[in-house]
């Protein structure tokens, strides 16, 4: 490998790298506040909170590892127009073809992984997450519930039971302790059986037991009522997908379906790659620049583009499930001609405009 292609290959994937790392702490931190808030509802288990949040980081990656090659390139290109060094190149005879084959020894790689988790990965990630959820949902002991240990539930009720069932829907032997209200709610019972109603809605029937309710303080206000069953609320149920739901299906399968939101789906899929691709390489273009000229301005352009690319991605892929353009139509309006014009001025940069002709 000749000695410019390890320098600047070098210098691209540092950029990139640190980058994406930069992208990989910011997208953490928001991903987590929203975990932590379905934790904090009682809709996903406590003991899932980290499993969640690596499945559905990896169903995000197929964006932001687009967004940190891009970024990552438009700053080291800005470096070598800032110290003069593209200057050095272009005096030497080097133009954008040459710096074609150092470019593509990190774009092309990048695509790649873009691909396998845009197309594999990711879906594999989200019906992983979306099984564990519907586990958790039907469980109680992934809910939280443990036999022979005090739990105390989202709720603020502190449970103790003395046996599970093997499916985690049954228990034995149950005290539960709730404090609301300036009263405190006493309930026992011999066993329970967690059921639904609807979609969302869980209850824990407690069967032959006592509850004694009173105030949670000074004062003679007791009831005690025995019961034959008793229902409690529990937390409703973390949202989940449909089995035969597009986003759940693998790839392969989205090819012969018929509905438009499989289409939409396929097409979804499809587009990051061929997104990373073209971003990468208007970064070339988009970085020209004079030796005093800023260097952040040309890298918020950048960044607005790709917003500007994401969102329409997100739009023709709604538009698409909802019927609204034609099913062979695809995303390809977006993607062929974003390509094209990428390699259009990517080829076209460093060349001197013609004079204009006077009259």
């Amino acid at each position: 490998m000749p000695k410019l292609d390890r320098y600047l290959f070098r210098e691209f994937t540092q950029s990139f790298l640190a980058t994406l790392i930069i992208l990989l702490m910011v997208s953490v931190g928001g991903v987590m506040a929203d975990l932590l808030g379905d934790v904090a509802d009682g809709k996903v288990p406590a003991r899932l909170l980290l499993s969640q949040l690596g499945l559905q980081f990896l169903n995000y990656m197929p964006y932001i590892i687009p967004l940190a090659l891009m970024l990552g390139l438009l700053l080291a290109f800005s470096r070598l127009y800032r110290d003069s060094e593209m200057a050095v190149l272009t005096a030497a005879g080097i133009g954008p073809r040459r710096l074609l084959r150092p470019l593509l020894m990190l774009v092309v790689p990048v695509v790649v992984i873009v691909g396998l988790c845009s197309l594999w990965l990711g879906p594999w990630a989200l019906r992983t997450a979306q099984t564990m959820l519907e586990h958790a949902n039907r469980s109680l002991v992934v809910s939280g519930l443990d036999a022979g240990k005090f739990t105390v539930l989202s709720s603020g009720a502190v449970v103790y039971v003395s046996g599970l069932s093997p499916d985690g829907t049954g228990l034995s032997r149950v005290f539960m302790h709730r404090a609301k209200d300036g009263r405190i709610d006493v309930v026992t019972a011999k066993s329970g059986q967690m059921f639904f109603e609807g979609e969302r809605n869980r209850y824990l029937r407690l069967d032959d037991g006592f509850r004694v309710e009173g105030p949670d303080g000074p004062g003679l206000d007791y009831r005690l009522i025995r019961y034959k069953a008793n229902e409690v609320a529990l937390p409703d149920r973390a949202d989940t997908l449909d089995k035969d739901d597009p986003s759940l299906q693998p790839t392969s399968n989205l090819l012969g379906d018929a509905r438009p939101a499989a289409n939409a789906q396929l097409h979804a899929r499809l587009t990051p790659p061929l997104l990373a691709l073209a971003f990468a390489l208007l970064t070339l273009p988009l970085s020209r620049s004079s030796p005093r000229q800023t260097r952040y301005g040309r890298v918020m352009l950048g960044f607005l583009a790709y917003l500007v690319g994401i969102s329409l991605m997100f739009n023709g892929t709604q538009w698409l499930s909802e019927d609204k353009l034609p099913g062979l139509a695809g995303l390809w309006w977006l993607t062929l001609p974003l390509l094209a014009a990428a390699i259009w001025f990517y080829l076209r940069d460093g060349r001197p405009s013609r004079p204009r002709r006077r009259t």
